[in-house]
C-alpha cells in the first residue's frame, strides 16, 4: 500500500535528518521534492498546493529553524498536514432510533460495492445489529445472485424481489425490513462503466423513496483522480455521507485517498484492506499516515489481535507453555487464531520500522507456510498431536501423504516445535508467572 509514495518520502526525510541546521533554501528544496512526489502519486494539484503552502508557513518559523532537531520538526509538520488533508477520524455507522436505518452504496461498476455491502453487514452483526441486504441492480447479469451468494456465505439475510424496477425494489425492501423488524437495510445499487444521466437520476429517486440515512460512495483507490471526479458527480446528485475506499491493500499510488476529502468535502468512512469479511476498517487518517511514513500502526494490530484471539483461550495456552505442557494440539489452535488476523505480510507492515528496514521489507514471506503447517497438523491423529514423541518413520510417511508435504518438512516443523519448547523451558527458570502462579522447576 502506497509503497512508491512511502519510499520516496523516506528518501526526502533521510536527507532532512542529516542536517544539523536547516536553512530556508533547504526547506524550499524539500517542499519542491514533496510536491513532485505527491503530484506523481496522482494527488489533485490544488490539494498539493494547499498542502505545500501550509507546510511552508509552519516550517519557516523561528521555532523550527532554530531548533536542535529541525529535520524532525519539519517531518512532524508534514505528518500533521498529511493527516489534515485526509480528514477527521471516521465515525461508525449511524443507527436510527426508528428502524430500519437505510444505507445506500453507490459507485461505478467494479469498484467493490457488492463486497463492501457484505462487509458492512458483517460489521453490523458483530455489533448485535440485525442487517438485511438487497441489490437493486437489474442491469448487470447475475448482480443480484452474486450478492445473494455472498450473503449466504456470510450467513446474512438477503431480500430477493421479482420486480424489474430498481426504485420499486428499494421501496419493497424497506417495507419488508420494517415488517420483519430488521435494524438495517443495505442497498447495493447498480453501477456503470462511466457516469451517465440515468444512473444519477436512479440514485436520486432511490434516495428520495427510501429516505436513506447513509449514502456511501464506494471508490476503487487504484483509479486515482477518476475516483475523485466521480465522487464529485455523485455528490451533486445525492448528499453523500461517506466514502469507502477499496483495494487499499493493492498497488495504490495514494492520489484518491489524499484528494477525495479535500475536493468533495465528504469524509472517508471506511477502507477496504482485502477480500475477507473482516478486511474493512474504520478510517483513521493518523494511522494511515503513520503506515506511509514507516511508523507502523500498532493500534490497528492490537485491534486485529483482540478481534481474532479468544482472551481466555490465549491465557490458557500461555499457561500451558510455561508449565511445559504445550503440545502440537495447542499449537494448531494457536495457528488458527493467528490466521484470522490476516496475511502475514500485512500484519508485518503494521510494525513500526518495517518499511524502513530493507531486510524485513524485501524478505520473501511465505504466506503458504501457515497453511502447510496446518495441513500437517490436521493429518495427525489427536494422540500424535498431544504426544509428538510417538511420531516414527511410518507415521511421518502417512502424515506427509495426507498433507501433501514431505517427511523433511514434517521433521523441520517438529525441530522448530522442540526448539520453542526448550526456549519456554528456559523462560520458566526466571520465575515467570502463569495463571496458576509462579512457575518453578
Amino acid at each position: 500500500m502506497f509503497d512508491g509514495l512511502a519510499s520516496r518520502l523516506e528518501k526526502i526525510f533521510s536527507k532532512l535528518r542529516g542536517y544539523g541546521k536547516i536553512t530556508k533554501s533547504d526547506i524550499e528544496e524539500t517542499l519542491r521534492e514533496i510536491r513532485i512526489v505527491f503530484l506523481e502519486a496522482d494527488v489533485n494539484f490544488k490539494v498539493v498546493k494547499d498542502f505545500v503552502d501550509s507546510v511552508r508557513e509552519k516550517a519557516l518559523g523561528e521555532k523550527v529553524l532554530d531548533s536542535l532537531t529541525p529535520g524532525q520538526q519539519v517531518i512532524k509538520i508534514v505528518k500533521d498536514e498529511m493527516i489534515r488533508i485526509l480528514g477527521e477520524d471516521s465515525a461508525d455507522l449511524v443507527v436510527e432510533a426508528k428502524p430500519p436505518t437505510v444505507l445506500m452504496l453507490i459507485g461505478l461498476q467494479g469498484s467493490g460495492k457488492t463486497t463492501t455491502a457484505s462487509k458492512l453487514g458483517m460489521r453490523l452483526r458483530e455489533k448485535k445489529i440485525n442487517p438485511l441486504l438487497c441489490s437493486t441492480d437489474v442491469y448487470r447479469p447475475a448482480a443480484m445472485s452474486q450478492l445473494k451468494s455472498i450473503a449466504e456465505r456470510s450467513d446474512l439475510d438477503f431480500f430477493e424481489s421479482t420486480k424489474n424496477d430498481p426504485v420499486s425494489i428499494a421501496k419493497e425492501a424497506v417495507k419488508y425490513a420494517k415488517d420483519k423488524r430488521y435494524d438495517y437495510l443495505i442497498l447495493d445499487t447498480a453501477g456503470r462503466l462511466h457516469i451517465d444521466e440515468q444512473m444519477m437520476k436512479e440514485a436520486s429517486e432511490i434516495y428520495k423513496e427510501t429516505s436513506a440515512r447513509e449514502l456511501f460512495y464506494v471508490a476503487d483507490a487504484m483509479t486515482g483522480q477518476d475516483a475523485v471526479n466521480t465522487a464529485l458527480a455523485f455528490n451533486k446528485a445525492v448528499p453523500l455521507t461517506g466514502i469507502v475506499l477499496t483495494k487499499l491493500d493493492g498497488d495504490a499510488r495514494g492520489g484518491s485517498a489524499f484528494s477525495i476529502k479535500s475536493v468533495t468535502g465528504v469524509p472517508i468512512r471506511y477502507v477496504g484492506m482485502g477480500e475477507k469479511p473482516g478486511d474493512l476498517e474504520l478510517f483513521h487518517p493518523d494511522r494511515l499516515v503513520s503506515r506511509i511514513l514507516g511508523m507502523g500502526d500498532v493500534l490497528t494490530l492490537i485491534e486485529k489481535a483482540e478481534k481474532s484471539f479468544d482472551s481466555a483461550e490465549a491465557e490458557e495456552l500461555a499457561d500451558r507453555m510455561l508449565r511445559d505442557e504445550f503440545s502440537l494440539e495447542d499449537f494448531r489452535a494457536q495457528l488458527k487464531q493467528i490466521a484470522k488476523m490476516g496475511p502475514i505480510a500485512q500484519m508485518a507492515s503494521l510494525m513500526p520500522g518495517f518499511s524502513k528496514n530493507p531486510m524485513l521489507k524485501n524478505a520473501d514471506i511465505d504466506e503458504k507456510a501457515l497453511t502447510r503447517i496446518e495441513a500437517i497438523l490436521n493429518s495427525m491423529t489427536p494422540r500424535e498431536r498431544i504426544n509428538h514423541q510417538i511420531l516414527n518413520g511410518n507415521r511421518k510417511k502417512r502424515i506427509a501423504k495426507g498433507s501433501g508435504t514431505t517427511v523433511e518438512q514434517i521433521n523441520q516443523l517438529l525441530k522448530q516445535f522442540i526448539q520453542m519448547k526448550k526456549m519456554m523451558k528456559n523462560i520458566r527458570k526466571f520465575g515467570f508467572k502463569g495463571k496458576s502462579g509462579i512457575i518453578s522447576l
